[in-house]
């Protein structure tokens, strides 16, 4: 069965489309958005050997023609050089504005593909077909496209909607179970931002999520859509409300270039950890109790995931260090930090003024626990 959860943004409206064998259904899906029966593809190299010859049979069957680009794997591929090369090879396939490109991979290839159609000829059309939990409950919806920059993450970049999104919950058993966890961290982030009962429900079906129950995994997706789209609705270009999708963020990103960008932390990882430590941060200002971050760390470790600063590998700068890096990210203002803090599970809203000595004495510390 097939859900639908529609984003509401007037003549960027779309649908994303949740449910099992999306993927072999995708040429009829798409069809009726084509102006001519030609389409271009842009995926990495390990989702091409696992789900591109079922696109690509599922467009011939539909009478669409198609050509693909298979970029390499990774989060360094989210930069400069391989962006160039995909708008290159883009153009040379004489993609044109009333066509549609297709994103078929995790969220590298969507944000990476959706910033090359946003710029391409002005703006062209395409379609998110996400491979990856985080990619299905994250950055296929909402319009955010964007490459890395070696100052910080998402620096470079567009909001430009999808037409289209196709989450199919079958592509998620071919994930690594530390990819698919490191996708679980996004839907724990809606839980913790805002939905206190979803939170809940995480505790008692995350086990079997992982495990491969499908009902449970069309829900979490749905869910964790749901609440996204809400949210980009109020503001999709992020001047308010949208910043609450950042939970854990402002330290994800830090740790990610601290890391640089490589799999010694993968992005939803680093969501984890982001969220354990803006937990701690509220607690230590009071915001929240002090059971909140315990009871986090506790669920995440239920999970088999990274929850503290100890848990990567390598070594890291200290807190100073850290805190320059936060000082690149994208929601800094006027010089000021924004965090987004919590007054509880499902409680949180976006704080401009918080000590920068409080987010220091909190990474010192958990700094001090690393091996």
């Amino acid at each position: 069965m097939t859900e639908t959860v529609h984003v509401p943004l007037g003549d960027r409206a779309y649908d994303v489309r949740i449910g099992g064998g999306l993927l072999a259904r995708a040429g009829a899906e798409i069809a009726p958005l084509l102006a001519r029966p030609r389409m271009a593809i842009l995926t990495d190299e390990t989702v091409a050997g696992l789900h591109l010859p079922v696109l690509e049979a599922s467009l011939a069957a539909e009478g669409i023609a198609s050509s693909a680009l298979a970029l390499p794997a990774g989060e360094a591929t989210k930069g400069w050089p391989e962006f160039s090369r995909a708008v290159e090879w883009l153009l040379a396939e004489q993609i044109e504005r009333r066509d549609i490109v297709i994103a078929l991979g995790g969220g590298v290839v969507g944000d990476l593909g959706g910033f090359a159609a946003a710029v391409m000829r002005r703006g062209v059309r395409f379609v998110q077909i996400p491979t990856s939990l985080l990619a299905q409950v994250d950055s296929s919806v909402g319009g955010k496209t964007g490459i890395n920059s070696p100052r910080g993450k998402n620096l470079i970049g567009a909001f430009h909607q999808p037409s289209l999104v196709l989450a199919d919950i079958d592509v998620l058993d071919t994930l690594a179970p530390r990819d698919f966890l490191a996708g679980y961290g996004e839907v724990v982030k809606y839980g913790l931002l805002g939905d206190a009962a979803f939170f809940e429900w995480l505790e008692e079906q995350g086990p079997a999520l992982a495990a491969g129950d499908k009902v449970a995994r069309t829900r979490a997706v749905r869910r964790s859509v749901e609440m996204k789209a809400e949210i980009v609705v109020r503001d999709e270009t992020e001047q308010g409300d949208r910043a609450l999708l950042n939970l854990g963020h402002t330290f994800c990103h830090a740790l990610e270039a601290a890391t640089g960008y490589s799999d010694r932390l993968l992005h939803g990882e680093g969501v984890a950890v982001g969220c354990a430590l803006a937990f701690e941060l509220s607690a230590r200002m009071g915001l929240c109790s002090q059971e909140d971050p315990s009871r986090v760390r506790a669920h995440l470790r239920q999970m088999g995931m990274k929850t503290d600063l100890a848990d990567i590998p390598g070594d890291l700068p200290d807190a100073e260090g850290l805190l320059a890096l936060m000082a690149q990210d994208k929601k800094v203002i006027d010089g000021r930090l924004r965090f987004v803090l919590v007054k509880g599970i499902g409680k949180a809203f976006v704080a401009k003024d918080v000590p920068g000595e409080t987010a220091q004495g909190v990474l010192q510390d958990a700094l001090r626990n690393r091996p």
